[in-house]
């Protein structure tokens, strides 16, 4: 069976196992009573997508039977109430996140459409041939390729942030890589691979002083950490639904109100004109001018009540129960013959992410041993590739915590992983 089971910490005990103060409400989860294999599923995937609770699956489903018609358009009764409920949507992320303003929250398809829209608005208006942008060597895939894709089109220019053996981003080595010509510097508020958190505050002084605005990917920290974008003092900042308890393809761009409003449309369509003609089309104010067509009405109740959910249980004691999760799972992965935790620990705070390889057998092969015993973990290079390349591996297994996991999952963990040293020798 491997290791003894993390202990659960007492009053100012080791945090070796999750919080007393937090229970994984996992009855919320429809999808956690269902067998994989014959076996309970244990899913540690959700930096890829959480599992949704029943409230968010049950909002968007009264939602479409009661209320649903497409929105700002329909002078009758259901397109009203569904206009309410899609702003609504709105006003409750714009509190979520601490923005000034509602007007500040578009609503896109996801965190990789938002930036893609940043790239494509503010970076092709704003941006001009010599300008630099600066990345981290922790970016996942689509905060790399869109300024790539601007650097073709406007001849900007790439600078990278490179990581510590531990994972983590210098400021001094930030600081060093700003300069004169810096205009954006756009960073993970959470590696998706490692679970570094890094030091958003300090990094928008950083960029500020150096005259130049902060874009945050936000996607593995909303869904586990309270997040205030003013406090911050980001310019953007991006998230996916799907990752925070949420459904599929709706995410938000949020950006401060003067930033949007100077931001030219990126696609056109209905919705986001105020009035064309074959000679001249003018354009509505933000956030309406970024949502060209229908946009994503069913998807945005949902994620509304994802905000609710995650607030109701509190983001902070989620927080501590991941970490503590985490801190669970890296001592018992230890005992496991062969294997290597990749940058695992270091100075400042870590999410509930663990990247790992085992001597001898690939990444793909210890997700499908896992996958038998009903265990979800992630094998691949996580849309992360030049990060593979700073750790030395082509792929890494990844186990990513949850609100609904509990020290038996991490036990379930563990003890899958002595299988697979068995299977493999």
């Amino acid at each position: 069976m491997g290791a003894a089971a993390c202990a659960e910490p007492g009053p100012g005990g080791p945090l070796t196992g999750p919080s007393p103060a937090f229970r994984p409400p996992r009855d919320d989860f429809p999808i956690l009573s269902r067998p994989v294999n014959g076996q309970p599923l244990v899913w540690l995937d959700s930096a890829a997508s959480a599992q949704k609770p029943r409230i968010v699956l049950d909002a968007m489903r009264t939602f479409a039977e009661t209320h649903y018609a497409n929105v700002h358009r329909g002078v009758h009764g259901l397109g009203h109430a569904a206009t309410e409920a899609y702003e609504a949507a709105r006003n409750r992320v714009a509190a979520f996140i601490g923005a000034a303003a509602a007007d500040e929250v578009v609503f896109v398809r996801g965190a990789t459409e938002a930036i893609n829209l940043v790239a494509a608005s503010f970076g092709r208006s704003t941006l001009r041939a010599g300008d630099e942008i600066v990345l981290t060597e922790l970016e996942h895939h689509a905060n790399i390729v869109p300024w790539q894709l601007l650097r073709e089109a406007s001849g900007v220019v790439l600078r990278v942030v490179p990581i510590g053996d531990d994972g983590t981003v210098s400021l001094d080595d930030l600081r060093a890589t700003l300069g004169t010509r810096t205009r954006l510097v756009a960073v993970a508020h959470v590696s998706n691979v490692l679970g570094t958190v890094l030091p958003v505050a300090e990094i928008a002084r950083l960029a500020h002083a150096a005259g130049a605005r902060l874009l945050v990917d936000g996607c593995q920290a909303v869904p586990g950490r309270p997040v205030d974008v003013t406090a911050l003092g980001a310019d953007f900042y991006v998230f996916s639904a799907h990752k925070m308890y949420g459904p599929t393809g709706i995410g938000v761009l949020w950006g401060r109100r003067e930033l949007l409003a100077a931001m030219p449309p990126w696609q056109g369509g209905g919705e986001m004109i105020a009035s064309v003609s074959f000679e001249r089309t003018t354009f509505k104010k933000p956030p309406y001018r970024f949502e060209a067509g229908t946009p994503p009405i069913i998807e945005a109740i949902g994620l509304a009540a994802a905000c609710d959910y995650l607030a109701g249980l509190g983001l902070a004691g989620i927080a501590a129960h991941e970490q503590a999760l985490r801190a669970c799972a890296v001592e018992r992965l230890r005992a496991v013959p062969g294997l290597r935790l990749l940058a695992a620990e270091g100075p400042g705070e870590r999410a509930g992410i663990l990247s790992f390889i085992i001597d001898g057998v690939h990444p793909h092969d210890i997700a499908t041993v896992l996958d038998t015993a009903g265990i979800a973990i992630r094998a691949g290079h996580h849309c992360a590739q030049p990060l593979m390349r700073r750790l030395g591996v082509a792929a890494t297994a990844r186990a990513s915590f949850g609100l609904y996991n509990t020290s038996a999952d991490v036990d379930a963990l563990a003890e899958g992983l002595m299988r697979v040293r068995e299977v493999f020798g």
